[in-house]
């Protein structure tokens, strides 16, 4: 099997002997529900993260900076001084701030919707881990094509895609077959993380630049989502390189703010 961002080759094999993509024959009810839920409540277009309705609040973290959190919601120090009456740049870990709403990802509560029809494994999930796509342009279903095209047979590798606004909304979240399946992963080489980990792609290239401040967002209240409200235990936080090594990959670029992702999530 290839991997649709570097094209080397990725173990197919997971820890039961069993080839990766293959849907146990005892998952296929529960695959074709959530295939039909996921088709009709989580693949919204971007109209559904424009909103301008009431801001959002958000606890301050201990590192957080103004302007880290304006890139992180897609609006400006500014807009965060004029809405919490802040002088200057001074905030306090665990305080709350005000966060415009235009910079939110509203598809996070289809994504909750849709996770309470989604029988989920919880304690089989032990990773998250981030990756971009390493090409500017794509969704879940473009890369899912890519992926069945290149002898995947469960199709898209990664759990969850987060679009830039090239293909999908600029933040939005798509969930992928094999979360709706609950199945194994084919996102990394090690077999025991494609097993017990949660794959979540981010389209774009970040050798070159940065996520959007509305995918780290959307990065963000999904990883906050899946630990507190669907796992609910502690798991890993990692990026791509972390689990394969710098020899294989460079998954997810240098521009990614792994440094504040580990501070956020451990």
């Amino acid at each position: 099997m290839i991997d649709h961002v570097d094209g080397r080759s990725e173990n197919p094999m997971i820890p039961d002997g069993t080839v990766a993509g293959v849907v146990p024959q005892s998952s296929r009810r529960r695959f074709v529900c959530a295939l039909a839920l996921v088709a009709g409540a989580c693949w919204l277009g971007p109209r559904a993260l424009l909103g301008s309705g009431d801001p959002i609040k958000y606890v301050v973290q201990r590192g957080d900076t103004l302007s880290a959190i304006a890139s992180r919601y897609g609006c400006s120090v500014a807009d965060l001084r004029r809405l919490n009456g802040i002088v200057g740049d001074r905030i306090l870990a665990g305080s709350t701030l005000a966060v415009p709403s235009r910079g939110a990802v509203s598809n996070i509560e289809a994504i909750r919707r849709a996770n309470g029809a989604i029988g989920v494994a919880r304690g089989r999930w032990q990773y998250i881990v981030a990756h971009h796509s390493a090409i500017e342009r794509g969704n879940a279903a473009i890369y899912d094509r890519n992926h069945r095209r290149r002898g995947m047979v469960n199709g898209l590798a990664y759990h969850f895609v987060i679009g830039n606004g090239s293909d999908s909304g600029n933040g939005e979240i798509e969930i992928g077959t094999r979360w709706a399946a609950q199945h194994a992963g084919g996102h990394v080489r090690n077999s025991n993380v494609n097993e017990h980990g949660i794959g979540i792609c981010l389209v774009g290239n970040f050798e070159t630049r940065r996520p959007s401040g509305r995918q780290l967002a959307a990065l963000v209240a999904l990883i906050e989502h899946l630990q507190g409200e669907v796992l609910r235990h502690p798991t890993r936080f990692a990026v791509h390189r972390e689990i394969d090594g710098v020899n294989h990959t460079l998954c997810p670029g240098r521009f990614f703010p792994t440094r504040e992702m580990h501070r956020r999530f451990g």
